[in-house]
């Protein structure tokens, strides 16, 4: 895999909005705290827009400032201020070559999963699911951020990630995935998702159960379960049952997919929707090790 550059103090970061729109207000707070870190902050020139009301700016434009931020020399990072909707519809817009050509270091989740999945498998580029501008950063929410600032400036968490073993084995292999629903939304298209052979994180946010079981059920219909190696579970936020409130609940539906599939599942891991979202690194090799509860991380995500 393609890898950017290690980030430090001094360093520049883009920022950006792919998706959904951030105000003037969030934006500039989130300029200020990083800058408090020690970076220089350059941002994209469309990210204060709204279009349609839900969108930081047309495609083109979202799609214009993506280039640019691959295209600046000075920019080491490329950080998004939030997800929401809208990733998916700059996929055709984007030179991959181009991104190809140019590895840096990419952050964010939720919508921006879709990208994630077509840096990796498009352009050969290892990315980051972790916090975002807008969101943890300007939360203050410290635990979060230092996971993200240590697997940037070292290229590896601090540490391994622990959770609960729902199925035993151990698997080594690299590690995708993200957000349920935004990988279910690019099935059919020429970014699906391909899980063979590798480790599949799954997250998501404000689903109902009877949700998650269509969209894991879709996954499992279409070989995506079978094909993968292990699974690695994140947080499942604000995925109470309401329309079937004596139903199952987001916990009971996992495992009827999860436990016992006879593949190595570690669930719990503290990434996702909640607090803290620790940085997963995405398109390297991960060991995940049910007997010891743990996932390994087994090469750095930054270019040596």
């Amino acid at each position: 895999m393609r890898k950017g550059k290690r980030l430090q103090a001094g360093d520049t970061i883009g920022l950006v909005a792919p998706a959904s729109p951030v105000s003037i207000e969030r934006i500039q707070t989130a300029i200020a705290i990083l800058r408090r870190l020690g970076f220089r902050v350059k941002t994209g020139e469309n990210a204060g827009k709204v279009y349609g009301g839900y969108m930081a700016g047309t495609p083109l434009e979202r799609a214009a400032d993506l280039h640019a931020m691959f295209a600046d020399d000075d920019v080491r990072a490329i950080l998004c201020l939030r997800g929401g909707y809208g990733a998916t519809q700059i996929l055709p817009y984007l030179d991959l070559e181009w991104i190809r050509e140019n590895p840096k270091l990419f952050i964010g989740y939720s919508d921006i999963t879709a990208l994630h999945i077509a840096f990796q498998q498009k352009c050969g580029l290892a990315t980051i699911h972790g916090p975002m501008a807008a969101v943890e950063f300007i939360k203050e929410d410290d635990l979060s951020v230092q996971s993200l600032l240590q697997l940037a400036s070292t290229g590896v968490p601090a540490g391994s990630y622990t959770g609960e073993a729902w199925s035993e084995g151990a698997v080594t292999a690299p590690l995708t995935g993200g957000n349920l629903s935004l990988i279910c939304a690019l099935m059919g298209t020429p970014f699906e998702i391909d899980t063979s052979g590798k480790i599949l994180f799954l997250e998501e946010v404000h689903e109902e159960p009877y949700a998650i079981d269509r969209m894991l059920t879709q996954l499992q219909l279409s070989g995506k379960l079978d094909d993968a190696s292990g699974f690695v579970l994140g947080q499942w936020t604000d995925c109470e049952p309401e329309a079937y409130a004596d139903g199952f609940t987001a916990q009971e539906v996992l495992e009827k997919f999860f436990c016992g599939i006879g593949k190595p599942v570690l669930a719990g891991i503290q990434s996702g929707h909640g607090t803290p979202n620790l940085a997963l690194p995405l398109g390297i090799s991960v060991t995940l090790d049910t007997a010891g509860q743990r996932l390994h991380f087994c090469e750095t995500i930054v270019a040596e």
